[in-house]
């Protein structure tokens, strides 16, 4: 089959949501209906000893949240699907809007309760940037929840895009009966099965047909008039609009209970983009080019605890990554070959001999990978995009056993490689600043360090209320500025100067004052390597 044949078979996508809305639940439904796992987990119950295939890493047991992306490949009806389940707490946005460079599209889940909430509208903003697409699931209908029309037009003004509904759901709460599928014009009823795929499906082809009054009795008239008035108010499905990242197709459903996670996988794999266009400092990549080409979007050291691992996730974009083929590492303008590939299903990985493009393979690293570093056959680009923001929260890391201190320093350099936090070195005394966008996370490289590396470590707040980039064109000048401002002067673990801010009046002062220094809240990972290239 030819690549082009064989990229139109493969969809990558991300799926988030605000916490609690039902992200992972609806991951492991897909992951049932291709057949990759048999029985879905859970994260919440302490009772159920077959946690989720997607929450892997002891913390995320132990709290019952998901702190790091995982990545997933399944196939369902001659379709690759990648899937890339994300945190969806806010402290971990981060790895989230990381994960968005690496996906074509995105599924995003909305609690029909609590309607759309403020992460929502955060990972909104940041797929808006992209023009992503966005395919729209409201979750759990099988609790009483707002009024879907309501729900439809809480969409449209938060999120601030066109919404069109596919799906539409048969009551809710304990009279949740079902979904009508706008989309196929069919009735598709189903019975509640929590943990396994309930295989008894009854379709009707017609709202018209009398089976529909004997099947749902007085409810029949009402989807009938429900299914009347979105034709009247909602402009048709634009398969167009939607890849342009305008138009956001809507489904309902319970993804607990199963109901309306077929009609949306379907849906998906049939509209949903193939691997696309990707840019570079050079040119734009196309997917369908012979010569390989990919990225590194995530890091995870201590994948396996056992073996103390640590697994490069890179997103192919162009040809065909080969096992045990050399690759031009273009950061460090080297060759690397690599003998055991991996593809992943949560935490089960198998050897690959090669991936195409959408796909994500895992790289074994002894440390020469960074988030954004590029791979090719020879060719010198990096692919853009992929971005470091300013942190909110500071804490000065302090070592609290120091026959432990080689291995605090491994660990906190490894663990900000993944990106789960900023790490500052100040100067005197070579002091270790962390820098989050979110309390948890200095619990999570608590744990970590301790778990995974044997070393003990304490948080001290520090009163800063940014830490900014800061470039020049001048270079005498930015030299002047970071010997004039060097107590509010680190440097990141490429070496960058950041200058740390106070307060907000003190960072818009120094702005003022010093009209020729560019401060920076958001900088790419590849940015200081691009410029090499």
């Amino acid at each position: 089959m030819k690549l082009e044949e064989e990229l139109q078979k493969r969809r990558t996508f991300a799926i988030i949501s605000h916490p609690d809305a039902g992200k992972t639940t609806l991951t492991e439904k897909f992951l049932l209906f291709g057949g990759a796992i048999q029985t879905a987990g859970s994260v919440k119950s302490n009772k159920i000893k077959n946690h989720a295939a997607s929450d892997f890493m002891e913390i995320e047991r132990q709290r019952g949240i998901s702190v790091a992306t995982s990545v997933m490949g399944f196939t369902y009806n001659g379709f690759h699907i990648n899937l890339l389940d994300t945190p969806g707490h806010k402290d971990f946005a981060e790895d989230t809007y990381r994960t968005l460079t690496a996906v074509d599209s995105v599924i995003l889940v909305v609690d029909c309760v609590k309607g759309v909430e403020e992460q929502t509208e955060r990972l909104m903003q940041v797929c808006r940037m992209r023009n992503t697409p966005v395919i729209i699931f409201v979750n759990k209908l099988d609790r009483s929840g707002k009024d879907p029309f309501d729900l439809l037009d809480e969409l449209e003004e938060k999120l601030q895009i066109r919404v069109r509904p596919l799906s539409w759901p048969i009551n809710m709460g304990s009279d949740f009966k079902g979904v009508y599928n706008l989309y196929r014009q069919r009735l598709d009823l189903f019975n509640a099965n929590k943990t396994q795929l309930e295989k008894e499906v009854i379709s009707l082809a017609s709202l018209e047909t009398p089976e529909l009054d004997e099947l749902l009795g007085r409810d029949a008239d009402q989807i009938r008039e429900d299914a009347e008035l979105i034709e009247g108010v909602y402009e048709p499905f634009n398969v167009e609009q939607y890849l342009e990242g305008k138009l956001a197709p809507v489904f309902f459903g319970s993804a607990i209970n199963n109901f309306g996670v077929k009609e949306l996988l379907d849906t998906f794999i049939e509209v949903a983009p193939y691997p696309g266009d990707k840019p570079t400092t050079q040119r734009v990549i196309q997917a369908n080019e012979e010569a390989f080409s990919g990225f590194v979007f995530k890091i995870h050291a201590n994948l396996d605890p056992r073996h103390r691992d640590r697994i490069a996730f890179l997103r192919v974009c162009s040809g065909r990554f080969q096992r045990n083929k050399f690759y031009h590492h273009v950061r460090l303008g080297k060759s690397f070959r690599f003998s055991n590939p991996y593809t992943f299903l949560g935490n089960e990985k198998s050897v690959t001999e090669d991936a195409l493009p959408g796909e994500v393979v895992g790289l074994y690293d002894t440390s020469n990978f960074k988030i954004g570093d590029t791979l090719t056959e020879g060719e010198n680009f990096m692919f853009t995009g992929i971005p470091s923001f300013s942190p909110e929260i500071f804490r000065e890391l302090v070592n609290t056993n120091p026959l432990k201190t080689k291995q605090l320093e491994k660990g906190i350099r490894q663990l900000t490689d993944e990106g789960v936090a900023q790490l500052f070195y100040k100067q005197p005394g070579n002091r270790k600043i962390i820098g989050t966008v979110g309390e948890l996370q200095f619990d999570v490289i608590k744990f970590r360090l301790e778990q995974e590396y044997g070393a003990s470590c304490e948080f001290y707040p520090m009163q800063l209320y940014k830490a900014c980039w800061i470039t020049s064109s001048n270079k005498q000048k930015l030299k002047d500025f970071i010997e004039r401002k060097s107590a509010f002067i680190a440097y990141d673990k490429d070496e960058r100067p950041v200058f740390l801010a106070e307060t907000a009046s003190a960072l818009t002062w120094t702005k003022d004052i010093y009209p020729d220094i560019e401060f920076h809240f958001i900088s790419e990972y590849n940015q200081s390597e691009a410029s090499n290239v």
